[in-house]
């Protein structure tokens, strides 16, 4: 593993816990001489994990569609910045540069982002494991939820363990070190695999 994905709010959230997790990620990320790579803006806890990683001697690849750039959204002070056409193309870039996936806090569009890169590692498109920060029970009900989802037949077990949960970024980073991906990709039907 050289790299890790961070998505993540625009947003600071209500609670300092919030943005000392970003801090401590993009820490952690440079600690381990991993490169963090991430949504390539200056705000929110975006712009505190890629300060974070920075500060601690880290390289820092954000991706970022140039028409948030025009908003001047765009952190000038990156090892890079890859300025591209769309969310589409931004999502892609990032997946194919990282080797893992950090959804912290966030909104919609963490939540988007983090479900598409899990979405691929079902289909056997990569292997690279994803994991949620559980940052002062942040995600408790989502991952309740993913519980239920898997209760009522719609995920199987071995897919929704492919979803690492941790409540600090040295133990999620640990569990990504550990990860196993699932033998088999997702099969459509009602097989246990």
């Amino acid at each position: 593993m050289k790299s890790i994905c961070v998505f993540c709010g625009s947003s600071y959230g209500t609670l300092e816990a919030y943005g000392e997790a970003a801090t401590a990620t993009g820490e952690a990320i440079a600690g381990k001489g991993l490169r963090l790579v991430y949504g390539g803006a200056k705000v929110g806890l975006m712009g505190m994990v890629a300060d974070a990683a920075l500060a601690a001697g880290g390289e820092v690849i954000g991706v970022l569609p140039k028409s948030l750039e025009e908003k001047e959204l765009a952190h000038e002070g990156l090892t890079e910045l890859h300025l591209v056409s769309s969310m589409h193309e931004r999502k892609a870039l990032m997946a194919d540069l990282s080797d893992a996936f950090i959804a912290l806090p966030g909104g919609v569009g963490t939540l988007e982002e983090i479900f598409e890169v899990w979405t691929w590692g079902q289909l056997g498109y990569h292997s690279k494991p994803c994991g949620f920060l559980n940052i002062e029970g942040y995600y408790d009900q989502l991952i309740a939820f993913l519980d239920h989802q898997t209760g009522q037949g719609f995920t199987k077990k071995v897919m929704r363990d492919m979803a690492q949960i941790a409540s600090t970024p040295d133990d999620l980073i640990a569990h990504f070190e550990a990860y196993v991906p699932p033998s088999a990709p997702k099969w459509i039907g009602r097989d246990e695999t």
